[in-house]
């Protein structure tokens, strides 16, 4: 839902495998954030687009906490590339939650003022 942000994290590659019928890199990441919620994270993109295939967060004790796995995926605009669905699921809670996505619009002509807390707020 965020965009990857490559300087929060140190990287090691860890091995390449297969994931579903695409060939896989994977890798873990570690927060330099000593205060982030998870020790760790496990990602497995793809060789050919580098799409996060999925993702698993592991907590402070090293388990393993989460696990996200987008679906679906197309290519919007001859560049953009999203995910259809979204799933995440708490191995520790057993709760999940999905999200589908659908109508994606690039180019709208939206700019940053439109993402302001007044605009946002404003009822039209």
């Amino acid at each position: 839902m965020v965009s990857q942000e490559v300087e929060k994290y140190t990287y090691r590659h860890l091995v390449e495998e297969p994931c579903g019928d695409l060939a896989c890199f994977v890798v873990e990441r570690r927060p330099i954030d000593r205060y982030s919620g998870y020790s760790r994270q496990v990602v497995w993109f793809d060789q050919t687009e580098y799409r996060i295939q999925r993702i698993e967060f592991y907590d402070r004790k090293e388990s393993l906490l989460k696990t996200f796995t987008p679906s679906g995926y197309r290519q919007y605009a001859r560049r953009f590339w999203r995910a259809d669905a979204m799933s995440m699921v708490n191995h520790q809670t057993g709760k999940s939650t999905d999200l589908l996505w659908h109508d994606y619009r690039f180019g709208t002509g939206l700019g940053e003022g439109d993402f302001t807390q007044n605009a946002l707020t404003r009822e039209d």
